[in-house]
């Protein structure tokens, strides 16, 4: 198993809370990426422009290199590549911050060929702006040299953005292709639903208690990468129910950009199912609410929003009550479910059934004949069927969108 000493620098007006969740949220990071956390070092300061801590703390972080000889050193703390050079001449370590971290996790866990060109993307537009100094690292010993380190650093930044271009052009393709297949299935009746939130909220647990399915599911960050869709019937209606990749506190908006097309299965929903770890505490509730509104709030003002608070069974009654009363507007049409032993499930089918899109209903009655009975078969097929009734003519009620209602209207016209 891989190990790593973990590091925080705290800004000194920070809240003592938001420090320690914010540590936390890394350990768990790392744990979901195989290392084992050997030592924490915190630090309370302004940044250092040279090292991010004081040059006295790198000196104790070298210490503590010599003595537990872990595999990397992880900062919460974004860092410049010159910062990340300098601790690592001193101790003698790998360093990487946060964000390295989360592309170290999904690398690990992309298993296609969009995940894989996503994570790709997000590694190059992590890169690009450090190109410079990786550059003037790699060659300041050189600068004399016949090109230059002019001709270095843009021939670098040129050929990291060339490849940009080509994933951003691979991925458009297989967003029309996404697309092509998201409107087909509108046509054909669906309405889709998306599973969001922070990560490790219980969506994935969740989908599964749903659709009746057992999509990988851990007690861990970012388990969920790639997006899995499956077919739900809420009170007579076929949903898609689509579980998406968790939201995390100060994702860089290049990681959202990279994941556009994962994340468009959530912006491009019907309903969106907010989905909260109740057993928190309130505060740190709706902070990660915040968070995820915060992801979402351009791309989702015109979509419905139920919010989710799983995991009721970890908690009293009374503070379920307290934090779902106290949160307001962050929490949208609340249902409180549990996806362990399916409580509310009910309650959270009706909610989405009155925010799906609207459908109209309708009764019509036309001759029998084997033209009709193969309409009746495509309305059974794309709307819900209230009542039949069989005889010299065909009577049906039916419940449908604007297009079948028209469509069926045509076509029962023809028949008389």
């Amino acid at each position: 198993m891989k190990s790593a000493i973990l590091v925080k620098r705290n800004d000194p007006r920070s809240e003592d809370e938001k420090n320690m969740l914010q540590l936390n949220e890394l350990r768990e990071l790392a744990e979901a990426a195989g290392y084992e956390v050997m030592c924490e070092l915190t630090q309370t300061r302004h940044p250092d422009r040279k090292f991010h801590l004081g040059r006295g703390k790198v000196d104790e972080l070298a210490q503590m290199v010599v003595h537990l000889k872990p595999d990397k050193i992880i900062f919460h703390n974004p860092l410049s590549t010159m910062q990340i050079y300098n601790i690592s001449e001193i101790c003698r370590c790998e360093i990487i911050d946060k964000f390295q971290l989360i592309l170290e996790i999904f690398a690990t866990r992309a298993t296609t060929h969009r995940s894989k060109l996503q994570v790709e993307l997000a590694r190059l537009q992590y890169e690009l702006p450090r190109a410079r100094a990786v550059i003037s690292i790699l060659k300041k010993d050189e600068r004399p040299g016949f090109m230059g380190l002019g001709g270095y650093e843009d021939s670098y930044a040129q050929d990291i953005k060339n490849r940009m271009t080509r994933i951003r052009s691979e991925l458009e393709t297989i967003q029309k292709d996404n697309e092509a297949l998201r409107i087909h299935r509108h046509s054909k009746g669906f309405s889709l639903v998306a599973l969001a939130g922070y990560t490790n909220a219980g969506k994935s647990t969740l989908f599964n208690a749903l659709v009746d399915e057992n999509v990988e599911s851990k007690d861990m960050l970012f388990t969920t990468l790639l997006p899995t869709t499956r077919s739900l019937n809420v009170e007579g209606r076929d949903v898609l129910l689509t579980d998406t990749v968790g939201f995390i506190e100060d994702l860089p908006h290049w990681m959202v950009d990279a994941f556009r097309s994962t994340l468009d299965e959530i912006f491009l929903a019907d309903v969106v199912l907010l989905v909260v770890d109740s057993s928190e505490d309130l505060e740190n509730i709706r902070k990660k609410l915040l968070v995820c509104h915060e992801t979402m709030w351009d791309q989702l003002q015109d979509v419905a929003i139920v919010t989710v608070f799983n995991k009721i069974d970890l908690i009293e009654e009374d503070e379920l009550t307290e934090r779902m009363s106290s949160l307001g507007y962050l929490a949208p049409n609340p249902v409180a479910v549990s996806a362990k032993s399916g409580f509310g499930f009910d309650e959270l089918k009706a909610q989405i059934h009155d925010l799906l899109p609207k459908w109209e209903r309708i009764s019509l009655s036309f001759p029998m004949s084997e033209k009709a009975m193969s309409i009746v078969a495509w309305i059974f097929d794309e709307g819900l069927v209230h009542n039949i009734k069989y005889g010299k003519d065909i009577s049906i009620d039916f419940e449908a969108r604007d297009k079948i209602i028209n469509k069926a209207i045509s076509l029962a016209a023809e028949l008389s």
